[in-house]
């Protein structure tokens, strides 16, 4: 009998993978784990709306880098929320030098997180006010060919891609919440809640 290999022994440590990296670390409430994973779902969209730009004739090398870039980072940034629920959030990984192992700290956590629901909460709710009024976020009037000018259906496909970016902010919030409740108190949470 041979041993298994080659797709099946791939696809088993994707998923153990996966779940390594989804598993939520015992405490975290049932409300933060659907928020951290409701995050990255948000932000999906709107890098799945920017894709299609990439091949449209007259875009440079240059450009197409940047939208693949954007989309890909923004996906991974949305994506770090889960590490407020999840053990690799908790300690830091073995890659990294001198500090592999160890406890992240919790400000190191919190304060970034806190700082970037802050900044996309005041982005997004910025972007859905001025853009619809014909005004790009650097100030100026939006471009004849931009999507919400295009009106049908082009203009409400960009409205429900890029209508679930107003939640990315007050998640990683919520999230951020939860993740610094947690570790402020190391008792388990079933102590927390008989005081």
């Amino acid at each position: 009998m041979t041993p298994v290999s080659g797709p099946s022994v791939a696809a088993g440590r994707l998923r153990a993978a996966w779940r390594a990296a989804h598993a939520p670390v015992p405490g975290v409430p049932g409300w933060a784990r659907i928020a951290a994973y409701a995050v990255p779902l948000a932000v999906l969209p709107s890098g799945l709306w920017r894709l299609p730009l990439v091949f449209r004739d007259g875009v440079g090398f240059g450009e197409r880098a940047y939208i693949v870039s954007l989309s890909v980072v923004s996906e991974l940034a949305a994506f770090a929320a889960v590490g407020l629920i999840a053990a690799w959030g908790e300690r830091f990984p073995r890659w990294i030098p001198r500090l592999r192992g160890r406890r992240v700290p919790t400000p190191a956590a919190v304060v970034p997180a806190a700082l970037g629901a802050v900044v996309l909460t005041v982005l997004w709710t910025y972007a859905f006010v001025v853009v619809p009024a014909g005004v790009a976020l650097d100030g100026e009037p939006v471009p004849p060919d931009f999507p919400t000018r295009a009106g049908g259906w082009e203009t409400v496909i960009f409205y429900l891609c890029y209508l679930p970016l107003l939640l990315w902010g007050p998640l990683l919030a919520a999230v951020t919440y939860a993740y610094h409740r947690r570790r402020r108190d190391p008792r388990p949470r079933k102590e927390r809640r008989d005081r």
